[in-house]
């Protein structure tokens, strides 16, 4: 899980780490491939109540405010180059990510708020609390 601050975590990332995290769960409470267990059962049984796509969200959160309050990497980091755009489908960039994350909202809103640490922190817990 190096370097997971930077990932930009698509539907289909989502559920490949979703389901990788259910056959690690698996894995460690010994149910065999052949038992008919559902998941929620194994979640049940993990009293597990953190997603690893959560943690990751709110560590990729934490890392963008920190990294907007810089200069450069603000300039990186929202896509603000010179020049022309490729002809190919436009990549998703960390900041549609943690548009969709945190809620209904603007990447604009999301720059003005990291600037007040302490909305940020609040926007993150609510984010983080409500399982989106």
């Amino acid at each position: 899980m190096y370097g997971f601050e930077a990932w930009t975590i698509s539907k289909q990332i989502q559920n490949t780490l979703k389901a990788t995290e259910m056959w690690f769960l698996r894995r460690m409470l010994r149910i065999p491939w052949t038992a008919k267990k559902t998941n929620e059962r194994v979640l049940k049984e993990a009293n597990k109540r953190r997603s690893l796509v959560r943690t990751i969200r709110k560590r990729q959160a934490t890392f963008l405010g920190h990294v907007i309050r810089g200069k450069l990497e603000h300039l990186v980091t929202t896509g603000k180059f010179e020049g022309k755009r490729g002809r190919e489908r436009q990549r998703e960039k960390i900041m549609d990510g943690m548009a969709t994350w945190l809620g209904p909202g603007k990447v604009s809103d999301i720059l003005a708020a990291v600037k007040d640490r302490d909305l940020w922190r609040d926007m993150i817990a609510n984010a983080y609390k409500q399982g989106t």
